[in-house]
């Protein structure tokens, strides 16, 4: 039987998720949206909802959705989607989960998910709303990553700000790697798919379990159909995987952002197989993935570890709230 668990893409703001969505979009099996808004935001005030077995309470859900920031971008009919949740399972994953499936229709292919950089800060979330779903995370060298979100129009103001979301999209990776099984989570390097796109694309289907795809070396052809045009940020999407993009950081950050971005970085720079410009002593190098979890060489991890199970705390239902996971899958329904 073909598989129909969800897809979610993850990874650092301007790290390639866009590109990888692309990539799996041009699978003939998979759709994957423009990035959307309302999941996150729709957990976080998932008590203001109440009982979604009440019908009414899902008109209420659906219609926060469909009026939710970039909604429009998936080109969905609003009342359709609305008569959907209201007529379809009484969970969150399921309302959230029944919008992806529907974007998916559009192009007549029955594998669904979502992709968006923030979500790997946010794995239990989307584990508990899917708990079938596949995760795929891009990772990119962090000073390409801050040289990039540095050019783009919504930039913070704060430099420091644009240090962290790699830093901690690291530290969540790196936690991810270790906590999640091989059928959860894949990992692959951006500097590696645009070099050589083929095999790394193969090990995703792999993954996956689904048949590769050449059209998926050509992302860029499906650009105008699932990039809306004012993200104009995404401009080298509608070109083909290209490796001049690699290092660029280096003419692209002044000597001091270089600096400031290797001393936040850290150790973390290396664990992905990224070279600092200022070389890191041997006895740092030489810690790795089990070393880091050991109980006095934790540093930046640590504090990975105790965010996550302080966000998985957080973010666990309490006994008395309803089920929140989807039921639209073949494992989410047990078959």
């Amino acid at each position: 039987m073909s598989s129909d668990r969800p897809i979610f893409v993850v990874g650092c703001p301007r790290s390639g998720t866009t590109m990888l969505q692309l990539m799996l979009h041009a699978h003939p099996r998979i759709a994957l949206p423009p990035e959307t808004r309302f999941l996150l935001a729709a957990w976080q005030q998932r008590s203001e909802f109440g009982d979604l077995n009440d019908a009414g309470n899902r008109q209420s859900l659906a219609e926060y959705i469909v009026k939710s920031s970039q909604f429009a971008d998936l080109g969905l009919d609003e009342q359709q989607v609305i008569d959907a949740i209201v007529s379809g399972p009484p969970t969150l994953g399921s309302a959230f989960g029944i919008v992806f499936k529907m974007y998916s229709e559009r192009f007549g292919k029955p594998r669904w998910g979502d992709k968006r950089p923030m979500y790997l800060r946010y794995l239990p979330t989307i584990l508990k709303l899917f708990p079938d779903a596949q995760i795929i995370n891009i990772m990119r060298d962090g000073r390409d990553c801050v040289a990039s979100l540095k050019e783009t129009p919504w930039k913070p103001e704060e430099f420091d700000t644009l240090l962290d979301y790699w830093k901690k999209s690291a530290e969540s990776s790196l936690i991810a790697s270790r906590i999640y099984r091989k059928d959860v989570y894949h990992q692959v390097r951006y500097e590696d798919l645009v070099a050589d796109p083929e095999p790394h694309l193969k090990r995703i289907c792999a993954f996956l379990e689904e048949d590769y795809d050449p059209a998926m070396k050509a992302p860029n052809k499906l650009a105008s159909v699932a990039v809306p045009e004012y993200k104009t940020w995404h401009t080298l999407t509608h070109k083909a995987p290209t490796t001049e993009r690699i290092a660029s950081w280096r003419k692209r950050l002044t000597d001091d952002e270089v600096r400031q971005c290797e001393a936040a970085f850290g150790e973390l720079l290396p664990q992905f197989g990224y070279e600092p410009t200022i070389p890191i002593p041997r006895s740092v190098r030489m810690r790795n993935d089990a070393t880091l979890l050991a109980k006095k060489r934790l540093g930046p991890a640590k504090r990975a570890v105790t965010g996550l199970l302080s966000q998985v705390r957080r973010q666990e239902p309490q006994p008395t709230e309803p089920p929140v996971a989807a039921l639209l899958t073949s494992r989410q329904l047990g078959r």
